[in-house]
């Protein structure tokens, strides 16, 4: 019973432990830009859907969830942040939906099989990282307004840079999947 109790505190403390490092990577991946308006392109699309990958969803999640905790509460994790000021007040601007769709994003990625060819893993991948982008025109659509291009303001820049993340992903998805056995 002691054994027990004690692998299940030291899956415990590991799993928190990579979930703060998780978040730390997303920080970092929101550093490395591209500017462009309203929304920066980073590489954090990528780390969102490696992470759901490699973590799985319920550790994924959280990791997502920590982080945009961070990000609210002030940390300066975001893109922009603190250029653009932090918190609640930069989560809410223009950046917001694309936040959340991370949540959705890491969930439908973690769903990536080993045993997938490279195909399934590219339709799976388009499909997760899809809602991220709908979640980013629903609300930038509502914050500046559905008679602006939103479509070509929110999505059509990225389009390209995230077919090639993701084919990047699908290239090393396989090997990704050793992190999932040491969580």
């Amino acid at each position: 019973m002691e054994l027990i109790k004690q692998n299940t505190q030291a899956q415990i403390i590991k799993s928190i432990l990579v979930i703060f490092l998780g978040s730390v990577l997303l920080a970092v991946s929101a550093k490395i830009k591209i500017p462009f308006y309203p929304v920066p392109m980073t590489m954090q699309t990528f780390v969102v859907l490696f992470i759901g990958i490699s973590f799985g969803y319920k550790i994924g999640v959280a990791t997502i969830g920590l982080y945009l905790i961070e990000g609210i509460a002030g940390l300066p994790v975001f893109s922009n942040s603190p250029e653009r000021g932090i918190g609640l007040a930069y989560f809410t601007g223009p950046t917001m939906g694309y936040l959340i769709g991370f949540l959705s994003a890491c969930f439908l990625a973690s769903f990536v099989k080993l045993k997938d060819n490279f195909l399934i893993i590219f339709s799976k991948l388009i499909l997760a990282v899809s809602t991220i982008y709908i979640f980013g025109i629903l609300w930038l659509g509502t914050l500046i307004g559905w008679d602006k291009p939103i479509f070509d303001l929110g999505v059509k820049p990225f389009l390209l840079a995230e077919v090639f993340k993701i084919v990047l992903l699908v290239l090393i998805a396989k090997k990704i999947f050793k992190f999932r056995k040491l969580i």
